[in-house]
């Protein structure tokens, strides 16, 4: 479950920092409080993609650090497969996020990146966004939400693996059977392009050696004249060098060293360096004798160079990647010229790989359909109990043409609903309301949180376009969850707060130079208040405290029944 929240810098958030305990868990505040800005918060720590203009407006960054308690043994067991240590049953996740865009996530305070933040997230909790809703009213998201209640991940790993050999084979097999004459120019190419590169030999790392050697001839003569005035100043000048008059000090100290100690290590001193002089003198006039300058050697060169120029602009921006560019080419020209005899090959096991894949997907669409129907039966009790007996609730799983396979199989699903008697099932695009979604979402969301292992769940605003009684039953539902998981619910509705086993109370504080939103628990007393001022708006009365009161009572009854 989700322990501690902090986040720092975050839009209208200085800093807020939030001890979270288990069951259900209601959050409420005025329109504008930064409800929203508490879901952004966790979003941009979970690893989704976030602007930096979220980032509190006079800041240099924002940040956001999420501490999980892990009970789950099959949470330990998919966390451990993705490299994750919580065996002390802590997970902590964490991002920050600068003003100059650098975005850094890290998992235990190890630094990881944001996809496998995202996975890791994807097993510690379940956020139901206000958008959630509106993605019922595609049809193509609701073949997944059967999937997931079938517990079908395996078999879709497995049946896409098989399903993406054959789509290549498939690719292969257009390829090659390209137009005849784009076959012959397209290995023309391939042979001209090997045979140029390979024609040059080129040797990795010899650009660098040639400009090094191209650079050294054009500043031939000065390096003649540099070195030839040094040697003769060191050791071959007509004069006394600079060697001679080192051997002629060494000469006077060393007889007169012996009268005294310091001359004599000075004379140590004084022997190393004319021993290094000559040296060095030594090795600038091997240089001289070995330097000769060759227009022809020059040419040669820059022949050279023209040449790796011309191919780097052709094949690639290093002699590695032109190589590799070859190698690449004289493969595909290999398989071009032996592609009669590779299409039969492909042909013969494209038909093994076809057969695999029907077998798959008829097992996945044998299993859908036995779900479909369970699934079906379970929904309408949920909606049932959320205040739409008279619903029915249908799953349309039909299979898609002949031999056509898609990434998920050969079937497509689609949600049907009927709201009132008499009518006719009809997608859920054409008939539910605002309020009918919310409650919809709902009920698929207790169905499958039964199987799932994420122990925590967040649903922003799941009473949009509800009240009254259905807004009671969507609160005695949420709290009924919550005795199996840790629920979160950002809430505008009484009903639905006064479930809870927390209530959180988000409020923005406008009274300095710049708004600041603070979230805090409320002890019983502030808790009624705040109950009724949901119930009466801007003034709280006697009354409004005094329905709030029984709210509260008749809560704790349905509770303990």
């Amino acid at each position: 479950m989700l322990k501690e929240l902090h986040i720092k810098n975050v839009a209208v958030i200085d800093e807020v920092h939030i001890e979270f305990a288990e069951g259900f868990n209601a959050l409420t505040g005025e329109t504008g409080a930064g409800k929203s800005i508490l879901i952004d918060s966790i979003n941009m720590a979970l690893g989704n993609r976030t602007s930096r203009d979220i980032i509190r407006h006079g800041c240099d960054f924002a940040s956001v650090d999420m501490c999980f308690e892990i009970e789950n043994p099959a949470v330990f067991t998919a966390l451990s497969g993705l490299g994750i240590d919580a065996e002390d049953g802590i997970v902590t996740v964490s991002r920050k996020l600068t003003a100059d865009g650098k975005s850094t996530c890290r998992i235990n305070g190890m630094l990881s990146p944001a996809n496998m933040v995202r996975e890791a997230a994807s097993l510690l909790i379940d956020i139901h966004g206000q958008n959630d809703n509106q993605s019922l009213l595609n049809a193509k998201n609701h073949l997944a939400l059967l999937d997931e209640y079938a517990n079908l991940s395996c078999d879709l790993n497995e049946y896409r693996t098989v399903y993406h050999e054959y789509r290549s084979i498939e690719k292969e097999i257009e390829a090659l059977s390209a137009d005849e004459d784009e076959r012959v120019r397209r290995l023309e190419l391939l042979r001209f392009q090997a045979d140029e590169i390979t024609a040059a030999a080129l040797k990795i790392g010899e650009d660098d050696e040639l400009e090094q050697s191209r650079n050294r001839l054009y500043n031939m003569e000065s390096i003649i004249s540099g070195a030839g005035s040094a040697y003769a100043v060191l050791y071959g000048g007509d004069e006394g060098t600079a060697c001679d008059l080192l051997r002629q000090a060494v000469r006077a100290i060393s007889s007169v060293a012996q009268f005294d100690p310091t001359l004599s290590e000075s004379l140590d001193r004084l022997s190393g360096v004319v021993a290094e002089t000559e040296d060095i003198a030594s090795d600038i006039g091997d240089l001289l004798s070995k330097s000769d300058f060759s227009v022809a050697e020059l040419d040669r060169i820059e022949e050279r160079l023209d040449l790796i120029s011309s191919l780097k602009r052709k094949y690639g921006n290093t002699i590695e990647e032109i190589n590799t560019f070859a190698a690449n080419a004289a493969e595909q020209a290999d398989k071009i010229e032996k592609s009669d005899e590779r299409l039969e090959e492909l042909e013969d096991l494209k038909n093994t790989v076809l057969s695999k894949v029907k077998d798959l997907a008829a097992r996945l669409s044998e299993k859908r359909h036995t779900a479909a129907k369970v699934l079906e039966t379970k929904i309408a009790e949920e909606l049932s109990a959320l205040d739409m007996p008279k619903v029915k609730f249908s799953i349309n799983l039909t299979g898609l043409a002949d031999e056509h396979f898609t990434d998920t199989g050969a079937d497509s699903a689609e949600f049907l609903i009927s709201t009132n008697p008499g009518e006719d099932l009809k997608p859920m695009v054409k008939i539910a309301s605002g309020g009918e979604l919310s409650r919809i979402m709902l009920a698929i969301k207790s169905v499958l949180s039964v199987s799932d292992m994420v122990d925590s769940m967040i649903f922003d605003e799941i009473d949009t376009g509800v009240s009254g009684r259905a807004a009671q039953k969507i609160a005695e539902k949420i709290c009924a969850l919550s005795r199996g998981k840790q629920v979160f619910a950002i809430t505008h509705l009484a009903q639905i707060a006064s479930m809870a086993d927390n209530h959180f109370l988000i409020e923005k504080d406008q009274s300095g130079d710049k708004a600041s939103t603070s979230v805090r628990l409320l002890d019983e007393a502030a808790r009624i208040h705040e109950l009724a001022r949901i119930i009466g708006g801007v003034t709280v009365t006697d009354l409004t405290l005094e329905n709030a009161r029984e709210m509260l009572r008749m809560a704790d009854e349905k509770k303990r029944s």
